[in-house]
């Protein structure tokens, strides 16, 4: 997958209201993905979906115990994001241009 489609995926999970409502209940630490259904009032479905866009963005980090998921925000994934963020919004300067 190119450099651009990397970004876009990322860039995706954040352009959601209730994946942004899911990062913000994260904050708090690790939650059980039957926690978030009783917080968010949507199916197991429609969490599913929103957990795996934010999983495969690196954002969210999942882990299986028993029946359920738990989810947690990836320290590692924000650093990514933080470093990306800063690279596609690096203004370069134009060597062209010489003003003197």
């Amino acid at each position: 997958m190119d450099r651009q489609k990397k970004t876009a995926k990322i860039f995706k999970a954040f352009c959601d209201g209730q994946r942004l409502a899911i990062l913000e209940l994260l904050q708090d630490g690790e939650k059980c993905a039957c926690e978030l259904l009783e917080e968010l009032d949507i199916t197991q479905s429609t969490l599913s979906h929103h957990m795996k866009i934010l999983c495969d963005s690196g954002i969210v980090a999942g882990r299986k115990d028993g029946k359920w998921m738990h989810y947690s925000i990836s320290e590692s994934g924000t650093e990514h994001v933080k470093i990306l963020i800063n690279e596609i919004t690096r203004v370069i300067p134009d060597k062209t241009n010489n003003s003197s």
